[in-house]
């Protein structure tokens, strides 16, 4: 199917794109492909303040993130496949770009109680459930539409904020909507997700969730986009600079489910607070390392849960020299380092993705939390509203 298959005169997001001359170009859709029973994927792109994001329907997935490097040229830094049928092949294992929940990371043993109730998950890394299971959030297709011009928070009023969480002019992005039924990937509750992308006039791309539930249920929601500010499919990330403000971090097992210590990171290969090389130490004597095969693990923000984002993480690449800031409200970051990718996987630029070709900074709380009481809760309960926001800011020098 070409992108000209599903235009239509009475639909206008289906049209051409609509750039100003400040490079502000308002949200536009093609289509994408069509999944199995017929249902069709679109994918939609907007550009702001230099930054360029095309997200599928399928999965709220990001397909491609264009920043520009010190020069102005620009390039793609985030991984992903070329066509729609390998984001919903069975090879895909990676979760590229994808919208995750109803529960980010791994629920221990694919099980949890709430309120005195047990309930069972589908299990999809043995023996834990990971990301909602084999047929999580990322595995649906979302209602997709254009924000109107100048809103972007994910309730749809005010503007969206900069990478500092100060307000930025003039936003443009997309709002994807779902209902996830009540015991849909074995949990409770019929939970109304909103979440919305938004670029700022300073190229940052901002994440705003929001969800509601009509009966007790565990919500943790994040986006797993694996970035390299190289350009996808250019090279290891391992030389890219990692400041992050967390002192604490938290161990796992064998099975990568936290042991519940909050564990410092002083002396270990985990210290990113005063800068270092992703790969200064990956290759260490530890058995943290060895059970994830590099850095897959959960830090703890000094800063803890905030009402704004605040900026916990930096990183740096010297050869474009193009710099993301992380912002978020949300108290932990699991930093993963590609350790599962193994040549085998072709991404959109048409390499092979190696073991570290990739990392991610997925702002969550943290993994296994309906089990560790002592962990932040990711409890809602009917007539709350669960929110979070994340901004990966971007700039070159």
């Amino acid at each position: 199917m070409t992108s000209q298959d599903s235009l239509t005169a009475a639909d206008p997001a289906h049209t051409a794109p609509r750039t100003s001359r400040a490079g502000r170009e308002v949200p536009w859709r093609e289509s994408f492909g069509r999944l199995g029973d017929g249902t069709e994927v679109d994918v939609w792109t907007f550009a702001n303040g230099g930054t360029r994001l095309r997200v599928l329907s399928y999965g709220g997935t990001v397909h491609s993130l264009e920043v520009p490097d010190r020069d102005g040229r620009t390039a793609n830094v985030a991984l992903g496949y070329a066509t729609l049928d390998g984001y919903t092949g069975p090879d895909n294992t990676h979760f590229f770009g994808a919208l995750i929940g109803r529960y980010g990371n791994r629920v221990a043993d694919g099980r949890f109680a709430l309120d005195g109730v047990r309930y069972e998950l589908p299990v999809n890394d043995a023996p834990n459930s990971l990301h909602g299971g084999p047929a999580g959030f990322d595995k649906r297709v979302w209602h997709v539409e254009p924000l109107p011009e100048g809103t972007g928070r994910a309730d749809g009023t005010g503007r969206a904020g900069g990478a500092d969480g100060t307000d930025g002019a003039a936003p443009v992005g997309i709002a994807l909507t779902r209902v996830s039924e009540d015991g849909e990937g074995g949990y409770p509750g019929r939970l109304a997700v909103r979440v919305t992308y938004t670029l700022g006039a300073a190229g940052e791309w901002r994440i705003d969730y929001t969800a509601t539930t009509t009966s007790p249920t565990v919500v943790n929601l994040t986006n797993h986009t694996y970035f390299n500010l190289a350009g996808e499919g250019t090279e290891t990330v391992h030389a890219h600079e990692v400041r992050m403000a967390a002192a604490r971090y938290t161990p796992v097992g064998a099975d990568l489910i936290p042991t519940g210590e909050l564990a410092p990171v002083a002396g270990t290969p985990f210290d990113f607070r005063h800068g270092r090389a992703i790969g200064a130490e990956l290759r260490a004597a530890d058995p943290q390392l060895r059970y994830a095969r590099g850095i897959d693990h959960n830090f703890v923000f000094d800063k803890g849960v905030t009402p704004g984002p605040e900026v916990a993480a930096t990183v740096r690449e010297s050869g474009s020299g193009r710099v993301m800031t992380v912002a978020t409200t949300e108290p932990g970051v699991q930093f993963y380092t590609g350790n599962f990718l193994d040549g085998t996987t072709v991404g959109s630029g048409g390499r092979r993705y190696r073991q570290g070709d990739g990392f991610c900074l997925e702002t969550q709380h943290f993994p296994d939390s309906p089990n560790q009481p002592h962990f932040p809760s990711t409890v809602l309960r009917p007539g709350g509203t669960y929110r979070s926001s994340t901004v990966y800011g971007f700039s070159a020098g």
